[in-house]
């Protein structure tokens, strides 16, 4: 439970981080002259596109992924025998690639106005920060992989090394 709460506040400090990432290409991008909401590329004709949105998720997930994984490793696992920094990063950058998966699939059901859980537009409708649709959705979103990430990371990424037994052979 201790390091479920560790890995939280690890969580919740790579959630601030992801939602400034998130915050400043939005901003990039408005100032650019599009708009998260436009199409990145289509994917098997119309029906299917990869909006900026989802890109600039991909974005800040990689910076908060290193972000959480530093933290991570120097705090919250710290007593686990460590890898080479890089050899304990792709498995967690793997194990976050799966909670980016569930974040991109929520981050879309809350903001395709056709889904049934997606946010309303006329609360949500990107007059302000408070009320912008992707702001929200991907703060939903983080939440709702959190477990998922955590339990992967506790069983996969940052697991204890085996135990060796010694093996005494005797003197010939």
């Amino acid at each position: 439970m201790r390091q479920f709460v560790m890995f939280g506040i690890v969580g919740g400090s790579g959630t601030v981080v992801n939602l400034a990432v998130i915050y400043l290409v939005t901003k990039l991008a408005g100032a650019g002259g599009f708009s998260e909401h436009d199409v990145f590329a289509n994917l098997f004709g119309t029906q299917w596109n990869i909006r900026w949105y989802h890109v600039f998720m991909f974005v800040a997930f990689l910076v908060a992924n290193t972000w959480n994984y530093q933290l991570n490793r120097m705090w919250t696992f710290k007593g686990i025998s460590k890898k080479s920094w890089l050899r304990g990063f792709f498995p967690f950058l793997t194990t976050g690639l799966v909670s980016l998966a569930i974040s991109q699939v929520m981050v879309t059901l809350l903001m395709n106005p056709t889904s049934p859980i997606a946010l309303p537009s006329d609360i949500f409708d990107d007059s302000s920060g408070l009320r912008t649709k992707f702001y929200w959705a991907s703060a939903i979103s983080i939440l709702a992989a959190m477990p998922v990430n955590f339990l992967i990371n506790k069983v996969w990424a940052f697991r204890r090394a085996p135990v060796q037994a010694i093996v005494e052979v005797p003197p010939h």
